[in-house]
């Protein structure tokens, strides 16, 4: 008889999850609470207007190939990739920017004419970059965060130093001018901490982003949701959406399955791609494993406030991806780490898809997706965000020396209550954990449950930590470890 396991949330860990057990010969079934999959890289269609509501950036491609592979497939049996060139661009005065190519030739040549030097110095800095992104990527990473022992490699052994430093010491140590000390910061954003809470061996993110580039799916993000649920369908995962989990199941210190829609529903094993502070709240309390006092005290990615905008024009002086860093990023920062609260000048990042692919918006129009970040936990109400997206459209306009706001069509908007409603979201984290020296690899919360048998959890919060490959990953380290785990007859059937 087929093992039964059922999966909580239809996210990137979810579905790839639920594929590789699928694949093992598992009788595999998602249960989705919203009415569509995808968990945070949802899409909201509007007016011919198409934008993904969550992740809208597409690095280390080489992870997504990987994915596909174990399945004999590659992504563009799936879908489109376009490479972006460039592939942003970074504003920090008014028509003041510098543009990030598709290649480290270029970029290093950007970085000479901003700080005489800082070329060569560069070439340097991704060196070591590429070496930690080869020993993250194709080792540590796929290490399911069980023991430290995990991290102790040849290899690390020659970086251990770089755990104890920070990104931004390093950079610091070799570039002068705070442009470019700001643009190769950025990437390490991406694990959910401040670049001085990061240790220097992160400098991976550096790789991914200037050595790997950067990727856009045609029709956007969500053509990687579909092109999982195609393959997750091909291998006989079945998918029930509109279907929200109210407790797990246990009995006797193992699960039995779990409770949908006031619905017992029995299985061997019970898997949550869920936020993983949610899931647990499934659990009654004696079977939980973190206490809320854990919880409290750990550093979480930060929270976002976007908005989804229709212009009726085509919009200038702006790149597919464009980051507006006018304004003081410490201050920001500590707005969002250290004392939190609605920064005061935020600093926002914009994506204009439609720059790319002319699918996502009506012809001759543009679509705009913009990103505050905030600390997880605010307030969040109508009038704070109408105050907000003033603020942004009005350096929009002013930074790129145009007029923008008779042009706009509509404008919706995503934060911490939807993240709260949407997701069941930490405090409505938008990104889980983030990976600072204390919350990385084995001191992440388990994959398996330490309370209960035959229960796992995948995704953001757990192992490896926040992103998109990096939930792909997830979805396979909790795979891996089910199937050397579980063993009623000796074997996973």
């Amino acid at each position: 008889m087929k093992t039964s396991i059922q999966i909580i949330g239809s996210g990137f860990s979810s579905l790839a999850a639920a594929c590789y057990l699928a694949k093992a010969g598992c009788t595999v079934t998602i249960y989705e609470k919203n009415s569509t999959i995808g968990g945070r890289a949802r899409q909201l269609k509007k007016e011919g207007f198409t934008f993904d509501i969550g992740p809208t950036w597409y690095w280390m491609p080489d992870v997504f190939e990987r994915f596909f592979a174990d399945f004999n497939k590659k992504p563009s049996d799936y879908y489109e990739l376009i490479k972006l060139n460039p592939a942003y661009q970074v504003y920090f005065d008014t028509l003041d920017f510098v543009t990030i190519a598709d290649n480290l030739d270029d970029i290093a040549n950007t970085f000479e004419t901003i700080e005489k030097g800082s070329g060569t110095k560069l070439r340097r800095f991704m060196k070591v970059a590429q070496s930690n992104y080869d020993i993250a990527i194709k080792n540590l990473v796929y290490r399911p965060g069980v023991s430290p022992l995990e991290l102790i490699t040849p290899q690390t052994a020659l970086k251990a130093g770089q755990f104890f430093s920070t990104i931004s010491n390093d950079i610091r140590k070799q570039f002068k001018n705070k442009r470019l000390i700001q643009i190769l910061e950025f990437p390490v954003l991406f694990l959910g901490a401040k670049p001085s809470d990061t240790p220097s061996f992160y400098s991976f993110m550096n790789f991914a982003d200037f050595g790997l580039g950067t990727w856009h799916p045609k029709n956007g993000m969500y053509s990687v949701i579909l092109a999982m649920e195609s393959l997750a369908r091909e291998l006989g995962v079945i998918i029930k959406t509109n279907t929200e989990v109210q407790k797990i199941l246990v009995e006797n210190g193992k699960t039995i399955g779990l409770v949908a829609n006031g619905k017992a529903l029995y299985s061997d094993i019970v898997v949550s791609g869920a936020d993983y502070h949610h899931s647990e709240s499934l659990l009654d309390s004696e079977h939980r494993a973190y206490s809320e006092q854990y919880w409290d005290k750990k550093t979480f990615a930060p929270s976002s406030l976007l908005f989804y905008v229709g212009f009726n024009k085509k919009l200038e002086n702006v790149e597919h991806h464009t980051l507006f860093f006018d304004v003081d990023f410490d201050v920001h920062a500590s707005a969002i780490y250290d004392q939190p609260k609605w920064p005061e000048e935020p600093l926002f990042y914009a994506s204009f898809p439609s720059k790319t692919d002319s699918n996502v918006a009506p012809q001759g129009c543009e679509a705009g997706i913009f990103l505050i970040p905030l600390a997880p936990g605010l307030d969040d109400t109508k009038t704070l965000r109408e105050e907000y997206f003033d603020k942004i459209i009005n350096r929009l306009e002013s930074l790129t020396n145009q007029s923008v706001k008779e042009s706009i069509l509509f404008s919706e908007s995503f934060c911490v209550n939807d993240f709260i409603k949407d997701y069941n979201s930490y405090k409505g984290n938008a990104y889980g954990m983030a990976n600072t020296l204390m919350q990385t690899a084995f001191l992440r919360p388990k994959l398996k449950s330490k309370k209960v048998e035959n229960l796992y959890f995948t995704g953001q919060l757990t192992v490896p930590g926040p992103g998109v490959p990096p939930s792909l990953i997830s979805g396979k380290l909790v795979s891996d470890l089910i199937q050397k785990n579980y063993k009623p007859e000796k074997q996973l059937v």
